[in-house]
């Protein structure tokens, strides 16, 4: 028997190393598999996308908002795995009836650093866990010396339309988003609020637009509309997995700010 503390400060008693995980995370997922850990996953979300071929081998069990508890049950799973922002206290609670639930509250790199430790722990498989943390160390390091002497641009980073919603302060992608120098300009606000584009000129009025991939797929049209709602933005769409995955994605992602800081100095 042994007991963790998850990252919403919430005590779990283990009997055994989980052999059966449910993830209800994608970004998660993906970690859990680069742990090593593919033999040991029964259920994932229809979101869990990477790698693609665990969608045609694991159980669906439904999506980070909505899921199954009766498929989950019938996986007698040893662990969920959940995320304090992804997934629904209602479903955290529902899934508390099930078996154990680890959830994770990610805001910055430290956070992601400490969950892969824990998970090191829980899943024993502390040398796969320290590998992956010496390669986003060692990634950010790069990073952080490829920044060193670039400016810093007043940058919106949208994720949904309709009503139109940014990230701000609270939030990890506002954290990527200050690694790469980018200034945002709705960083007074607190996690993703619902903003008025049409006000974007006298809040900040902002070097450039960051339309998020996911989770609305936003259209060159909606690029059109934000650009005229300022003096000079350029409007860029980006990879929005690279600023919101947290987990062995991180690696990937700080190859990819670099050639998005390469696209910043292209000229408009």
């Amino acid at each position: 028997m042994k007991q963790y503390t998850d990252q919403t400060g919430t005590a779990i008693t283990l009997p055994a190393v989980p052999l059966r995980i449910v993830s209800l995370v994608p970004s998660l997922t993906e970690l859990l598999f680069d742990l090593g850990l593919e033999d040991r996953l029964v259920g994932i979300t229809k979101f869990c996308v990477h790698p693609y071929h665990l969608k045609s081998t694991k159980k669906i069990v439904g999506g980070t908002k909505k899921v199954h508890p009766e498929k989950i049950r019938l996986l007698q799973p040893d662990i969920i795995i959940c995320n304090k922002e992804e997934n629904t206290q209602e479903i955290v609670d529902t899934m508390r009836e099930i078996a154990p639930v680890w959830v994770s509250d990610i805001v910055t790199i430290d956070d992601v650093l400490a969950m892969i430790t824990e998970f090191g722990k829980i899943f024993s498989v502390r040398t796969q866990s320290q590998q992956w943390i010496n390669k986003i160390n060692y990634a950010q390091a790069d990073f952080k010396k490829f920044m060193e002497g670039r400016e810093w641009l007043k940058t919106a980073y949208f994720i949904w339309k309709d009503p139109y919603m940014a990230a701000a302060n609270g939030t990890f992608i506002n954290e990527m988003m200050k690694l790469n120098h980018f200034s945002n300009i709705y960083g007074h606000l607190q996690r993703y609020p619902e903003v008025i584009v049409q006000k974007m000129r006298i809040q900040g009025d902002p070097d450039v637009v960051f339309l998020s991939s996911e989770p609305y797929p936003f259209k060159d049209e909606d690029a059109f509309e934000l650009g005229r709602h300022t003096h000079h933005a350029k409007t860029v769409f980006v990879d929005g997995e690279m600023f919101s995955w947290y987990g062995s994605r991180l690696v990937k992602a700080f190859d990819y700010f670099k050639k998005l800081q390469e696209r910043m100095q292209e000229p408009a």
